[in-house]
């Protein structure tokens, strides 16, 4: 379920170029705080999964609720 959910939401992610410093960003603006840049598209998309990852990661430790995303519950747990 924790890999669909990660897929589900990179679908929601946004991208754009930052042309002062020629890199791109971007963010998945449903989960706040899940944001990345690197020098090219795809390389800011690998960031960004990482991004997310390590916030869901946060989220569960810490036992905050994770946002539904398309249809997937948020009621993830896991055992410490």
């Amino acid at each position: 379920m924790l890999a669909s959910y990660i897929d589900q939401a990179m679908e929601l992610a946004v991208y754009e170029i930052i042309e002062d410093d020629q890199i791109y960003w971007g963010e998945i603006p449903s989960l706040q705080g899940v944001w990345a840049n690197h020098q090219t598209l795809e390389g800011c998309g690998r960031e960004l999964r990482e991004a997310l990852s390590d916030w869901l990661a946060l989220r569960l430790h810490l036992g905050l609720t994770i946002p539904v995303i398309a249809g997937i519950i948020s009621e993830l747990k896991v055992e410490i």
